[in-house]
């Protein structure tokens, strides 16, 4: 059948082209309108014939002129997220628990109590010396370390003496503990430290033939690089009775930390505290990890003392500012003021402090070589023209 009906459509697809043919002979204004006549006629025809045997019909045929379908419509931006929990109902928004942790992440450990003021405190306190200082440091293998120090030539030593000697040797262990041992050998003292044991412990102990100044002391240290606080305990004898310290440092934000401490000697009954706030005024910077300033304050009640300082970065460790005012706020005639500047440069470094009283304090330090270790030589002089006190010193470190 298939076949048949084949040979049929040829059959009368060549008559049909025959005619054309034919009729192409007429006149070629007639043309055109002949030849569109044809190709509607023959394509009616194919079309008939093709759905007579179900292979199309006219409803599935899709014209190339036709219009493409039109696309579907795009969908809606998704809702704004919603603020802050308080805002939006009541409950906790992902973000503000994302912001809280982010703050809380920026609180670091703020360090030991005593570093409250020493920030400051280290350049309006300069380590003057009059005469001349050698420390001779030598290196006898990786875990020791030996010191010979000599002080000539000087009248800051008691008992109107003029001239000094100690011998320090240090041994590091390989599992982190120091033991730090210092010999005098005109008084007979012995002092020895021992640190780094379970939860920072330490022990020191200072021994003498009198007997009168002997002292042990065991602290421990609580708090770490990775808590917000630190905690410090003493215990120990001093002056043959038993003594008890302790002290609290805990940071409150990034830039505001507080703390306090207590000690009580029994030799005296007495009993001393002291209270201190640090805050930064301009927050750390990401590189030196140091803020560009700081002010700090400790009160003393049983004293009676208010210190307060101010330190000021201005080039990130090269030059530095520090000024302190100490002052008895029932006896204001009593207060005192300094102000210090440190230079730090290439090899050298240069640290000078001008009293309240008229007092000029300078130190100045330089490296003798570029090397890891190479000798520093300093000069030092404190100077007081009001009372003509007049002290002039300079040292040489050795391997230090």
């Amino acid at each position: 059948m298939p076949g048949s009906f084949l040979r049929s459509m040829l059959t009368h697809s060549n008559s049909v082209v025959g005619d054309w043919k034919t009729n192409s002979s007429s006149s070629t204004s007639n043309m055109s309108s002949v030849s569109q006549g044809n190709d509607k006629s023959l394509m009616s025809e194919l079309l008939n014939s093709m759905g007579k045997i179900g292979l199309s019909s006219i409803s599935n045929v899709t014209h190339c002129e036709a219009e493409a379908p039109p696309l579907p419509p795009s969908l809606p931006p998704p809702p704004p997220v919603s603020g802050g929990g308080s805002d939006g109902g009541g409950s906790v928004e992902v973000d503000d628990i994302e912001r809280a942790a982010k703050e809380a992440s920026k609180i670091e450990c703020p360090g030991p109590y005593e570093s409250a003021l020493g920030e400051a405190k280290r350049l309006v306190t300069l380590d003057t010396t009059d005469g001349a200082r050698f420390d001779i440091s030598k290196q006898l293998s990786p875990h020791m370390l030996v010191q010979h120090s000599f002080w000539l030539g000087t009248t800051m030593l008691p008992e109107g003496k003029n001239t000094n000697y100690t011998f320090v040797t240090q041994v590091v262990s390989e599992d982190g503990k120091v033991l730090v041992a210092r010999f005098d050998p005109e008084k007979r003292s012995l002092d020895g430290r021992i640190m780094g044991g379970p939860l920072g412990s330490r022990l020191q102990v200072s021994v003498s033939p009198e007997g009168s100044n002997d002292q042990l002391m065991a602290e421990v240290d609580l708090g770490s690089d990775l808590t917000t606080w630190v905690a410090n305990f003493k215990y120990g004898s001093m002056g043959g009775e038993k003594m008890f310290g302790a002290n609290y440092y805990q940071a409150i934000t990034s830039r505001l930390a507080v703390g306090g401490e207590g000690m009580y000697l029994a030799a005296n009954k007495a009993l001393m505290s002291n209270y201190a706030a640090r805050y930064h005024v301009s927050p750390h910077d990401a590189t030196t990890k140091d803020a560009s300033s700081t002010v700090a304050g400790q009160w003393n009640p049983s004293q009676q003392m208010l210190v307060l300082n101010y330190k000021r970065n201005i080039t990130p460790k090269r030059v530095n500012v520090a000024a302190e005012l100490q002052c008895n706020p029932l006896s204001p005639d009593q207060s005192t003021v300094a102000v210090g500047a440190e230079f730090n440069l290439t090899r050298s470094k240069v640290n000078l402090c001008v009293g309240g009283d008229g007092r000029i304090q300078t130190v100045v330090e330089t490296k003798l070589g570029m090397a890891q270790g190479s000798p520093t030589l300093s000069f030092s002089a404190n100077i007081h023209h009001a009372t003509s006190d007049m002290k002039f010193g300079y040292g040489l470190n050795i391997g230090g």
